[in-house]
């Protein structure tokens, strides 16, 4: 049977609780409007694996302290924030199967309230002095950016090679795990080698976990985006860069043509998820997702056994499992 994320977590359940009221007050406002905002975000959130993330590679590089609860706050700020600018990016009304900001208060205060929560994040480092924690998440933020643009630049051409496409994700996803790593071993006071080395174990389970969102595309799972919807929104995923390698040259211009002009057509988007699956797009795509895991607990076999070791060990396999 399949490991839950509630027994996963089980070596820092009760700091994920303390965890969960520290943000709640952290998010609290004077300012009304803010503050039915912030309650809105907070009782919607999701399943929480970076805090998880943070406090089982604090566990596994020394001890947890109060570093480490505001390093997760950081992240969950800032990711936050992200995500808040992201749905008015992708013009999206919906965000874990709920109304997004935008879609509730429009574009104008969903833009402002991402700077807000990137605001309570820099300050809640800047005030406690935490400026190895805030250089990490800060590089991370930078990279998702850049890595958001890229994918965007190229989307327009459908020219994505295989290496570009590790770029964008290395960066768009990849980056905030291997922050969260990375800042819960700076946390727990890791030498600068522990910390680097939590940051690889993160970047390799960063990459697992989009692959495996890829996949979702060409599934079944019910998991808050519906089917095809990358190929509606051009983003070029790995089983379909694979199969367009493999594809002829008519194929491949047949595919390109129905992602860039036919893409909201439900029965044309099929044809190329069911193209994607016969090409063997699906299988290659699983098999470099493993290859990452593989690299990632490569990494954590370095560190002393513990539970946290254990449980953060069971996380990255929960990250390559999961069916939402």
């Amino acid at each position: 049977m399949a490991l839950q994320l509630k027994e996963i977590q089980a070596p820092v359940a009760s700091e994920m609780i303390e965890f969960e009221q520290k943000f709640r007050s952290l998010m609290k406002s004077k300012v009304f409007l803010i503050d039915k905002i912030m309650s809105y975000i907070v009782k919607r959130k999701g399943k929480q694996m970076r805090p998880m993330f943070v406090f089982l590679s604090a566990g596994v590089c020394g001890t947890i302290s109060e570093r480490t609860y505001r390093g997760a706050s950081l992240i969950e700020l800032l990711h936050t924030a992200s995500l808040v600018h992201d749905d008015v990016v992708d013009d999206s009304n919906f965000r874990r199967g709920f109304f997004s900001i935008n879609a509730l208060w429009k574009n104008k205060i969903a833009v402002l309230v991402g700077d807000y929560l990137l605001s309570r994040g820099l300050l809640l480092s800047v005030d406690h002095e935490d400026y190895d924690l805030l250089k990490i998440v800060s590089e991370a933020v930078r990279e998702m950016s850049e890595g958001e643009l890229l994918q965007i630049a190229k989307a327009r051409s459908l020219d994505i090679t295989e290496d570009l496409y590790y770029e964008v994700i290395r960066q768009k996803t990849a980056s905030l795990i291997a922050s969260c790593c990375a800042v819960g071993a700076a946390s727990a006071e890791g030498d600068k080698e522990t910390v680097i080395r939590m940051k690889e174990f993160g970047l390799s389970v960063g990459m697992a976990f989009q692959i495996k969102d890829d996949l979702f595309d060409y599934g079944t799972h019910e998991i808050g985006k519906p089917l095809g919807i990358d190929i509606k929104e051009k983003k070029m995923t790995l089983p379909l860069i694979y199969t367009l390698q493999q594809s002829t040259s008519s194929e491949k211009r047949r595919i390109k043509r129905i992602v860039k002009s036919n893409s909201q057509n439900q029965k044309k988007v099929q044809e190329v998820i069911d193209h994607v699956k016969t090409s063997g797009g699906i299988e290659y795509a699983e098999s470099v997702m493993h290859d990452f895991y593989n690299k990632s607990t490569e990494v954590l076999k370095e560190f002393p056994n513990s539970d946290y070791k254990t449980s953060l060990g069971q996380l990255v396999q929960f990250t390559i499992e999961r069916s939402k």
